[in-house]
């Protein structure tokens, strides 16, 4: 053991590091020196031991992750025509059709075609109960079926699949070496100088070399060594878990230091595409079949709007009909008969062009939404019946995001983006925020990452494109993986598997309490020990109670820090 150990000391010399090792090496080769054999193999016992410890906890840490490795689907069913086909995953591309049998994990991202589905996400997202996926969902690849069977229709292919991509993160994170750990090898020096005062006082003291090796014996300082890697590691995997994939030990220990956010607001605070917010009738008209012919004749259109239009009346149970008849202005409106009726949707000006031709129909314009609204008109048979109030609907677990980062420590929480400053400052209002920039560009975003810097270390939260260069400035940066870019999610430190919000605070919980139980360990183990060298030196330690005294904190620290797997933040208790 002990030239083994000499030959990874040479090696990181040759680095130009010097490691918490060489204490341990000097513990053995002088209790040889004496004659302290049995204390000699204690010490070796330990250090080997406790290398044994940090390999078997960051294994059983690593658990998630090697979970998720293992359910990589190898081959999928792809239907041709009337038959069905085995095909590699990697021969499947956009446009396939996939029959997903129960207990078949969803091979690539698409959306259901044919039937219902009852997915188990909790490998990706957390979540614990399976999720009922209705027809023309979208279904996240990695998620298995644990109900009938239902097509797939694919829209990406393996190879840039939501899955994929957190098969690539796992690698990353598992690559990952502590920056608490880091820190440990860089004053090691210190540390190592110390221990030498120590045994340097010893031996003055009493004359005596043997009580000179009972001090180095008790310095092994396998606590800072062992228990900082094992915690943060362990902490990376239990977010894994809960569908926060941090990737690495360094991002996570970043993670938990964090005082200020930077967040985007299309698609992070917000939905991310038009939401009905209000239905305005007007006249004899009822709410429900305003909607009900508006959505009709909004079948014929692929606008955003128009389809989230139709969405809202079938998630009320409208019965919607074919419309006959379309006349469309892309981007402004439609007409079309729907039920004998003709039925004009679009925007105030395009409505009022439908009806110049008729004197008196439009008695006026309707109500003027507020600035982050946008009003849709509807008239029915030459008459305005009213209007379809649309937004950019925020997030339903924003503001309980945003209260639960507050109380974990965040000062400020800064809105930035690239949308107009009526609309952002609308939104910042409403959840509460602290300071709204707006009207940024992707470099602008940069430059509000840095001044965010004053208020401590800093965490951007965004999903797109334009984010990228933001997340890269950030000391943290957070990427939305269910629906955001590829390159948000290359360049973020940490990626939201799901698209909950919520799950941002409890990686954040998990990232805390990792670096607690990191910190508790040093600090115990490293007491302790500094205990034990201090009675080694006035002569109450020999060296081979010593160095089972120092065995003992080992196993303690190492197994106090293997909690971290363990940790569930608030939302889950």
């Amino acid at each position: 053991m002990e030239a083994v150990l000499l030959v990874q000391i040479v090696q990181t010399l040759r680095r130009g590091e010097i490691g918490l090792d060489i204490v341990a090496a000097l513990s053995m080769g002088s209790a040889l020196a004496v004659g302290e054999t049995l204390a000699a193999a204690v010490v070796a016992l330990m250090y080997a031991g406790g290398q044994f410890l940090e390999a078997f906890a960051q294994a059983r840490a690593r658990r998630e992750l090697r979970g998720l490795l293992g359910r990589v689907p190898r081959t999928a069913t792809r239907l041709v025509g009337p038959t069905a086909e085995t095909v590699l995953v990697e021969a499947i591309r956009p446009g396939d059709r996939l029959m997903i049998r129960r207990g078949d994990a969803v091979p690539v991202d698409g959306n259901v075609e044919a039937g219902e589905a009852l997915l188990d996400q909790s490998s990706l997202t957390g979540e614990p109960l399976p999720v009922r996926i209705p027809k023309d969902g979208a279904a996240m690849s990695g998620s298995v079926n644990v109900g009938e069977a239902f097509v797939l229709g694919t829209r990406l292919p393996a190879a840039e699949s939501t899955y994929a991509g957190i098969v690539r993160l796992v690698d990353q994170a598992e690559a990952s070496k502590a920056p608490m750990s880091r820190l440990a090898d860089r004053y090691s020096l210190g540390f190592l100088g110390l221990t030498l005062t120590f045994a340097g006082a010893a031996y003055a003291l009493s004359q005596d070399v043997v009580r000179s090796v009972a001090v180095l014996v008790v310095a092994t300082p396998c606590p800072l060594i062992l228990a900082v890697p094992v915690a943060l590691v362990a902490g990376v995997s239990r977010s894994a878990g809960l569908g926060v994939l941090v990737k690495g030990a360094a991002p996570l220990e970043a993670l938990a230091r964090i005082r200020s956010v930077v967040m985007d607001k299309t698609g992070t605070l917000t939905e991310g595409r038009p939401g009905l917010l209000e239905v305005r009738p007007e006249g004899s008209v009822t709410e429900a079949e305003l909607l009900r012919l508006a959505a009709s004749a909004e079948q014929g259109s692929t606008h955003p709007m128009a389809a989230a239009i139709v969405a809202a009346a079938r998630e009320r149970g409208l019965p919607l009909v074919a419309p006959i008849g379309i006349s469309e202005v892309p981007g402004h409106g439609l007409c079309a008969d729907v039920e004998g009726r003709t039925v004009c949707v679009g925007s105030r000006r395009f409505v009022a062009g439908c009806l110049n031709d008729r004197p008196g129909a439009l008695r006026h314009d309707p109500e003027p939404a507020s600035v982050e609204d946008v009003d849709v008109c509807v008239a029915i048979d030459g008459r305005i019946a009213g209007s379809l109030v649309m937004m950019d609907l925020v997030r339903p677990a924003a503001g309980a995001l945003l209260t639960r980062l507050r109380a974990l420590g965040i000062r400020r929480i800064v809105l930035a983006t690239g949308d107009r400053r009526a609309v952002a400052e609308a939104v910042g209002s409403r959840l509460g925020l602290d300071a709204v920039k707006a009207d940024l560009t992707p470099t602008a975003k940069v430059d509000a990452v840095k001044a965010a810097r004053g208020d401590g270390p800093v965490m951007m939260v965004g999903d797109g494109v334009n984010d990228a260069p933001a997340l890269a400035a950030a000391d943290v940066g957070v990427a939305m993986g269910a629906r955001g870019a590829a390159a948000s999610s290359e360049v973020a430190d940490v990626v939201l598997v799901g698209d909950d919000l919520a799950r941002l605070a409890d990686g954040m919980e998990i990232a805390i309490g990792a670096r607690r139980l990191a910190v508790q360990s040093v600090v115990a183990g490293i007491g302790l020990s500094t205990t034990g060298m201090i009675a080694a030196t006035f002569g109450y330690l020999p060296p081979l109670q010593g160095a089972l005294l120092q065995e003992a904190i080992d196993v303690a620290v190492v197994m106090n820090a293997l909690r971290a797997a363990m940790l569930k933040p608030a939302s889950w208790r």
